[in-house]
C-alpha cells in the first residue's frame, strides 16, 4: 500500500524565490522541480539562470509574470520586499517572507526551508556540515598570534559597514570587525559612516570590498583621501569577495564567503603583501 504522504508531496509544489540564497538551498536539497521563478540577481547555481525564470530584482518584481506562473508559495528577504509581499498577498498569493540577520538565524531559517518541501532530515545533515566546517575555520584562526582589524565595506558612497552575519564570520575567520556596533544594525541606512575619517583612525589591517551589484575598485579605496596612512592601504591588504558569496544570507555565505575571509585573514597573518580578488 502506497503512502497516503511522501516527502515528494509535502509543501508547495510550484515556488517562486524572490532571493538567490533560497533558490541556491532548494538546488543542494534536490528540489529544483518546485521552483517556477528566481530573480534576476541569481548566480548561485549558475545553471538555474538558464533553467528558470527570472522574475524579479531585489526591490521590484513582475507581478504578471509571477502570478502567470500561478505560484503556491513565494519565497522572499526582509521588508525591502515587503511591498512586493504585500501585492502578492492581495493578489491571494501565499508569501513567506524571512528576515534573517545572524549566522544562526540563517541556520535557522534554511532549516525552515528545508522542512516546508519535506527535506527536513537531509536539511539538517547538509547544515551540520555547514556546522562542522565554520567549526574548523574557527579552531584555525584560533591559533593566530594576533587577530587582524577588518573594515568590510558593503557600499561605497556612502560608506556602508558590515551586515550582522558578515561580521560574525568575520569573527569566525580571525578577524575584529572594525565597526561592530553598526553590525547590530538591520538595516543598511543605519549601517552609514558619514565621516571616513573615523575609517582612517579605526586603521584597519585588512580591506575587504563587496559592492552589491557593480564589481569593487580597489585602487579607488587606496586613493581616498587620507587612507594612505592606512595600515590595509599601505600593506596592500585591500580584497574583493563576490557579493553573492558573502551578501546573500543563505549557504553561499557559510560555506564560500566564510571560505573566502579565512583565506584573506590567513595570507595578511604570513604578511604577505598583495591586492586580490576572490573568485
Amino acid at each position: 500500500m502506497k503512502p497516503l504522504l511522501s516527502a515528494d508531496t509535502l509543501g508547495p509544489q510550484r515556488i517562486v524565490c524572490l532571493t538567490e540564497e533560497t533558490t541556491e538551498w532548494l538546488y543542494l536539497l534536490g528540489q529544483e522541480h518546485r521552483i517556477v521563478g528566481i530573480s534576476g540577481y541569481t548566480v548561485r547555481p549558475r545553471r538555474a539562470r538558464a533553467e528558470k525564470p527570472r522574475v524579479s530584482a531585489f526591490t521590484s518584481a513582475k507581478l504578471d509574470k509571477i502570478l502567470a506562473l500561478q505560484p503556491d508559495c513565494v519565497l522572499g528577504f526582509s521588508d525591502m520586499q515587503a511591498d512586493i509581499a504585500s501585492s502578492l498577498i492581495r493578489s491571494g498569493v501565499q508569501v513567506t517572507v524571512f528576515n534573517q540577520r545572524s549566522v544562526a538565524e540563517i541556520f535557522d531559517v534554511l532549516y525552515q526551508v528545508a522542512a516546508m518541501v519535506g527535506q527536513a532530515e537531509q536539511g539538517v545533515a547538509l547544515l551540520q556540515n555547514m556546522k562542522h566546517s565554520m567549526l574548523e575555520i574557527q579552531a584555525l584562526a584560533a591559533k593566530l598570534t594576533r587577530r587582524p582589524k577588518i573594515y568590510f565595506e558593503e557600499w561605497d558612497t556612502p560608506h556602508i559597514s558590515a551586515i550582522r552575519w558578515v561580521s560574525e564570520l568575520i569573527g569566525v575567520a580571525g578577524g575584529d570587525d572594525i565597526f561592530p556596533e553598526l553590525a547590530a544594525q538591520s538595516l543598511g541606512k543605519h549601517r552609514i559612516i558619514a565621516d571616513a575619517n573615523v575609517i582612517i583612525q579605526r586603521n584597519p589591517d585588512i580591506i575587504i570590498g563587496s559592492w552589491c551589484g557593480k564589481k569593487f575598485n580597489r585602487e579607488q579605496v587606496a586613493a581616498r583621501p587620507g587612507w594612505s596612512a592606512v595600515a590595509a592601504v599601505k600593506t596592500g591588504h585591500i580584497f574583493e569577495i563576490k557579493s553573492a558569496d558573502i551578501l546573500q544570507p543563505g549557504p553561499a555565505a557559510l560555506t564560500d564567503g566564510v571560505a573566502a575571509l579565512h583565506q584573506i585573514v590567513m595570507d595578511w597573518s604570513r604578511h604577505e603583501p598583495m591586492w586580490s580578488s576572490i573568485p
